[in-house]
């Protein structure tokens, strides 16, 4: 189910951390909180968490119409509050509201504000809702806000007119997407808060597949594993396996198309472009220079036609890609068996000018050298894998994972030699 429900909230990737230290600062702190992460990252399941877990004596309220006017926020926070504010100028909405948070602060209350979709709301708007915080005694603020939304949010916060908004916020927390080695545990974690109680439902493979078709977003992972359930169910099968994960992705609307990584940024994308087209000018100037020396010897070469026999076409040159699938060949075959290697990117072995460009930004722009391309097979569909090096020890292994991760935005998964071997033994690709 998409349905935030705190009894299927999932802890690891920072989500309990975060928990937590908006538990903390809700209690302790001033001023406002934000909160932002992509659609479907699982803001709303933090925000109904938060509500279920705060002390007693910390009275909720809600704001979830991001459209409200200035005036009307005013009014829809007095309602929450039970104050009957019909009939009444803003003004006197605004003493109301001052008094009953004076009286709660007395009685040893105190009032929190969630406002969701945060990111949709007109500025005039948030700039009341900032005006709240001046309500206050000596020595406490009487209203805590706690802001959610998207990261345009905080391009709205970075305008000039929002400044004073921006620093009445003491603390942000960004809600990550799903570290995809994370996945499986994750998708075993809501099986079983479900009541399911035998071994893992989904196997390794459908899960990577999920994970990379997700690209983390929880709402996401939690569509296409519904649907792969589904299918292993109508093909009654014991466990979810590649194939029914696939059936799910071809079947959803989160097909990627080029990543570079896992996650591909503007900047990377924009460079891998730049590296095509200078491939492209490159190439097209040197069949100019040849050209031009075709029409300088253009007699002596329809003479010597005449009496020397015809010689073969010359073949093309390899692509990087080409180069890659021969020399990876040997590679794979020569390497130790229990050897590791960090799988960061697949794509359909259709996909030839896709993987070739992404070899290309990843050798040239930044420096890996030991980048092997491996054919494999998912499912009905032939793929081929860019994985990085070989590694004798798994802790050799998560520390070029993490360098990875943090220097490029790369999410790569650690796989075994043997297992590459099989898949490519399964694969149809020549290489």
């Amino acid at each position: 189910s998409i349905t935030p429900n705190p009894a299927f909230f999932y802890g690891g990737n920072t989500r309990g951390e975060i928990l937590q230290a908006l538990l903390y600062v809700v209690s302790h702190g001033e001023g406002i909180i934000k909160v932002t992460g992509e659609v479907g990252s699982g803001k709303t399941m933090l925000c109904r968490m938060l509500e279920s877990q705060l002390p007693p004596h910390v009275e909720v309220i809600y704001l979830v119409n991001p459209s409200l006017s200035p005036l009307e926020v005013l009014f829809a926070i007095a309602g929450e509050l039970g104050i009957d504010a019909h009939g009444k100028r803003s003004d006197e909405v605004l003493r109301a509201l001052h008094t009953d948070l004076i009286a709660k602060h007395a009685a040893g209350q105190q009032v929190v504000l969630l406002v969701e979709e945060a990111q949709a709301m007109p500025l005039d708007t948030l700039e009341e809702i900032r005006l709240l915080t001046n309500l206050e005694t000596a020595r406490n603020k009487l209203l805590q806000i706690v802001l959610f939304g998207q990261p345009e949010l905080d391009e709205h916060l970075n305008l000039p007119g929002m400044r004073q908004l921006k620093e009445r916020i003491t603390h942000s927390f960004d809600v990550p997407a799903m570290a995809p080695e994370l996945v499986p545990d994750f998708l075993d974690f809501r099986m079983r808060a479900a009541g399911y109680q035998g071994q893992r439902a989904f196997e390794p493979e459908a899960a990577r597949l999920i994970a990379r078709a997700s690209q983390g977003i929880v709402r996401r992972i939690n569509i296409l594993a519904d649907k792969a359930l589904l299918a292993a169910f109508a093909a009654d099968a014991s466990s979810v396996s590649a194939r029914h994960a696939q059936q799910a992705i071809q079947e959803s609307p989160y097909r990627s198309r080029l990543s570079l990584g896992y996650h591909a940024s503007p900047a990377r994308v924009t460079l891998a472009l730049s590296l095509l087209i200078v491939v492209l000018l490159a190439g097209a100037v040197w069949q100019w220079l040849r050209l031009s020396a075709e029409q300088r010897h253009g007699l002596a070469l329809a003479s010597s036609a005449t009496t020397a026999p015809l010689a073969a076409a010359p073949r093309p040159p390899l692509t990087l890609l080409q180069q890659s699938l021969r020399a990876s060949r040997t590679w794979l075959r020569d390497e130790p068996a229990h050897h590791l290697s960090l799988l960061i990117e697949t794509q359909p072995a259709s996909a030839q000018q896709e993987l070739d460009t992404f070899l290309q930004h990843a050798r040239g722009a930044i420096g890996l050298t030991q980048l092997h391309a491996v054919p494999q097979r998912s499912g009905d569909q032939d793929q081929i894998a860019i994985v990085y090096g070989s590694f004798e020890t798994l802790e050799q292994a998560q520390q070029v994972q993490t360098l990875l991760a943090e220097r490029w935005n790369f999410r790569p998964l650690i796989r075994d030699m043997q297992d590459m071997r099989n898949d490519a033994a399964a694969s149809h690709v020549a290489w």
